[in-house]
């Protein structure tokens, strides 16, 4: 699968931009996201789709991250929507964390964004406050609410682990 013939490679001084020749609407399908190679490992060239699923999507990787994106891949649905009006001649751009839990190759943003994120690494290194501003695809929502369950078990092990102490420490037979 290739990508539709309203979208474009550009190439200017070694960098690669997915840009569009018509204009899109809020919510419109861009394209599909191509499925045929799957890995368990990203890569430069793959967009996470599952836990440890991560698939090669071919030209699409040609997208940029941006903090204040104008597309949305669902890995649900395995498309690209619009996040909001796109010009026709615009640079299609999604938020890399929105799929990426911990990248291959993580980098310094420099959008200049008020909200840029600044180090784009994936979901895992941003704090709660930024990601509740993107759309976040379901594996990354899933590996958000393991990771603070896993902060809940642990803060509930000290506080017994403290309490025992306590107990210990007034009443040594106790212990």
């Amino acid at each position: 699968m290739s990508i539709p013939t309203s979208l474009v490679i550009r190439k200017q001084n070694n960098f690669r931009s997915l840009v569009t020749k018509q204009a899109y609407k809020a919510g419109e399908i861009i394209c599909p996201i191509p499925t045929e190679s799957m890995f368990d490992k990203p890569n430069m060239y793959t967009v996470q789709i599952g836990r440890t699923q991560h698939v090669e999507v071919k030209e699409l990787a040609s997208m940029n991250h941006s903090c204040n994106p104008n597309t949305i891949l669902d890995t649900s649905r395995m498309l690209v929507f619009a996040a909001r009006n796109v010009n026709a001649g615009e640079e299609l751009t999604f938020f890399y964390p929105s799929t990426e839990w911990e990248m291959s190759a993580p980098f310094i943003c420099l959008c200049g964004s008020p909200n840029c994120i600044h180090v784009v690494a994936g979901a895992r290194f941003l704090p709660l406050s930024t990601l509740e501003n993107h759309y976040l695809n379901r594996h990354i929502r899933e590996a958000m609410i393991e990771l603070l369950n896993g902060t809940e078990n642990l803060l509930t092990s000290i506080e017994r682990e403290h309490i025992h102490e306590k107990i210990s420490k007034r009443d040594p037979s106790a212990a």
